[in-house]
């Protein structure tokens, strides 16, 4: 990272604190109940997972011609089974941001795909909309609660090699893609100027419900937003451009995370890096902690969407929608 990252990464640490409250829930997700700064860490660098790009989906109109972006090979493929179709996704990819609503969202649904990227050499930053502080046991001050997620977050982005968390401070429970949420968002995109952004589907997914929580299609809305039109359009938020001098940035891809099945198009193999994951869920005590069989939960859940995706038996997925924005 040159000089000018430096900077702009320095000036993102900054937090806006709000005083919150609210409630959320977490149903069970296969016998798991979801609730829930890096600076220096030692891991092991696993072998990178396999990425492919799956069969053309319904509603997913096809760039004429197809382009290859920064990120890699997008296009809609049609070939099958998956494994014929494998790419490169993380070709001249330098910086990833992901955008998630709690603590803890990406390491369930993304932590195997962000540790192929780091591995890779990838620089990936993490922007958490809220501290998860309307979680746990009600009788826990919500500023402790936050300070307990924030901490296990980050010890969880180490664990995968995530060096930068940021939070924003929005209110856990009662999330909202608010034109200051997504000036927020475009402020970290502007100073970080990442070539992809994770984030979750702003839509529904019927099939699961549990993880189509209101807060993760919020930040996802508001993510979209600020990937397209805002940290692209210097008429967006003005005062990013005219106080804090943040240029405009076009992000060139978007991974969206537990979107409904139909409309996901890439998977990751990432049964060599489970344990990595595994160990950064396991770093939110808070909210794994009580749980008897975390790891057959996961695997089992890893290893249902491998199946579905066309991944031989044996093989764990995460699998994602991912949208060309450039």
């Amino acid at each position: 990272m040159d000089a000018d990252d430096d900077s702009r990464m320095s000036e993102s640490k900054t937090i806006h604190e709000r005083s919150t409250t609210g409630q959320k829930g977490f149903p069970p997700l296969f016998g798991i109940c979801r609730r829930g700064t890096a600076r220096s860490f030692t891991w092991s660098r696993p072998a990178l997972g396999v990425q492919f790009a799956l069969p053309g989906i319904p509603g997913d109109r096809p760039r004429d011609p197809p382009r290859n972006h920064s990120s890699g090979t997008y296009h809609r493929p049609t070939l099958s089974p998956m494994t014929d179709a494998l790419d490169e996704p993380t070709r001249d990819v330098q910086r990833v941001l992901v955008v998630t609503a709690h603590p803890d969202d990406v390491d369930f649904g993304a932590a195997g795909t962000v540790t192929t990227w780091t591995a890779s050499g990838i620089e990936v930053v993490y922007c958490v909309c809220t501290s998860g502080e309307a979680s746990g046991d009600p009788t826990t001050p919500p500023e402790t609660t936050a300070r307990t997620r924030e901490a296990e977050q980050r010890a969880a982005a180490a664990t995968v090699g995530v060096r930068e968390v940021l939070f924003l401070g929005h209110p856990d429970g009662r999330l909202t893609p608010s034109l200051e949420l997504r000036r927020d968002i475009t402020r970290v995109i502007r100073r970080f100027r990442p070539h992809r952004v994770l984030t979750w589907s702003p839509e529904i997914n019927w099939e699961f419900l549990v993880t189509s929580h209101p807060d993760h299609r919020a930040a996802g809305e508001a993510a979209l937003a600020a990937v397209y039109p805002d940290a692209r359009n210097p008429h967006a938020h003005p005062e990013l451009l005219v106080d804090e001098g943040l240029q405009p940035w076009v992000v060139h891809e978007l991974w969206l995370a537990d979107g409904p099945p139909e409309r996901r198009n890439r998977v990751v193999d990432v049964t060599d890096v489970f344990p990595t994951k595994l160990a950064a869920l396991r770093a939110h005590r808070s909210q794994t902690g009580h749980l008897p069989d975390l790891a057959g939960d996961i695997r089992g859940w890893l290893a249902e969407t491998a199946r579905r995706s066309g991944l031989p038996e044996g093989r764990l997925a995460e699998t994602f929608q991912v949208v060309s924005t450039a």
